[in-house]
């Protein structure tokens, strides 16, 4: 009888106990060098990242303040044109004024029109005098007043030019300094970064994962995507090289560091690691048997064991392991380990994501 007593106290104990370790996070299994520490700066990681979304606004704005520009300068160039045809117009009123004044003085002899009109020795000579006074005194005046409004409208225009010039220098230059801002803040933010990771990967612990935002992107929504939504195809399957002992098993995007890495379909972590060849990597695998591998990143923004979703960031790229500069390496295999890899262009092609 004791004996039952103490086995009914007994399970509520370990009812108990139970519920305490379901309700402690698993911790996820570790290959070596997957290790994560306590000296993750999520600040610079997710500073980098709204550096990177400064700099396209910024680029955006000068493209645009470029293409204004520019039609700016075409406008100036007609309005010189139309300047050059209003001196042009100028010119001929001086020589104008000047055929009135050589024929005013050959018709009179040398006389002024006046004296002329002093002279004359009838009624009839005195008003052919005057009208030929009235009609020389209307064209001399006309045409000074011609000469006056075409040299107002031609330094008006001419200030005019001049001031859209001015205002276009002024904004470009404001626009060039804006953007040479950003990419200086962006250039030291990313140094850090990789000194961070480069750090991290000497010593075989990666630093734990930065959770990044997911701000919206310009890629299609669908089941597959590209690792990184902006870049330049650099080393490709296949090809030979010093960097390799046997043939390139990914295909290379070139995108400077801390540019946002995307998982290319829906899968699970099942590597997180720090250290060799491909310094920090990522491995995720997908449905059907195939995995995905992201190598030689700056940062990372899952933890092993974890789920994710098509597009969504799970690190940023970087330069660290075997790298001679910044790039991302990334590889579709049939296994989670290096020599399995198949075609990655191939492979992302028949899935509808053409790089």
């Amino acid at each position: 009888m004791r004996s039952y007593r103490r086995h009914r106290l007994l399970i509520p104990v370990l009812l108990c106990t139970l519920a305490v370790l379901a309700a402690r996070p698993t911790a996820a299994h570790k290959e070596p060098g997957s290790g994560t520490g306590s000296g993750a700066d999520p600040g610079l990681s997710a500073e980098v990242v709204r550096l990177y979304e400064e700099a396209a606004v910024a680029t955006q704005q000068y493209e645009a303040g470029r293409k204004e520009a520019e039609e700016q300068r075409a406008e100036a160039q007609r309005a010189e044109a139309l300047l050059d045809a209003q001196r042009r117009h100028i010119a001929a009123l001086h020589e104008d004024l000047g055929r009135i004044a050589r024929a005013q003085y050959r018709s009179s002899g040398g006389l002024p029109v006046a004296a002329h009109m002093i002279l004359a020795d009838s009624p009839d000579g005195l008003m052919r005098g005057q009208h030929a006074f009235s009609q020389a005194d209307l064209a001399v005046n006309n045409a000074i007043s011609k000469n006056r409004r075409a040299e107002a409208r031609l330094a008006a225009d001419e200030a005019r030019a001049a001031d859209r010039w001015q205002a276009l220098e002024k904004r470009n230059a404001q626009l060039a300094g804006l953007k040479a801002d950003i990419e200086q803040k962006l250039e030291t933010a990313r140094s850090q970064l990789q000194g961070q990771a480069d750090a991290a990967v000497s010593a075989g612990a990666c630093r734990g994962a930065v959770r990044l935002d997911q701000a919206e992107t310009g890629f299609t929504e669908g089941e597959w995507v590209a690792p990184v939504e902006t870049y330049e195809l650099s080393a490709s399957y296949g090809s030979g090289g010093e960097r390799w002992s046997n043939r390139h098993t990914g295909q290379d995007f070139a995108v400077p560091i801390g540019t946002p890495v995307r998982a290319v379909g829906a899968g699970r972590v099942v590597k997180v690691s720090c250290g060799g060849a491909f310094g920090m990597e990522i491995v995720l695998k997908h449905a059907g048997g195939y995995y995905t591998q992201y190598a030689h990143l700056a940062s990372l923004a899952v933890d092993q064991g974890e789920h994710v979703s098509p597009g969504q960031w799970i690190g940023q790229s970087g330069t660290t392991g075997n790298s001679t500069g910044p790039h991302l390496h990334f590889e579709t295999r049939v296994t989670p380990e290096s020599g399995s890899a198949v075609d990655p262009v191939s492979w992302l092609a028949a899935r509808g994501v053409s790089l």
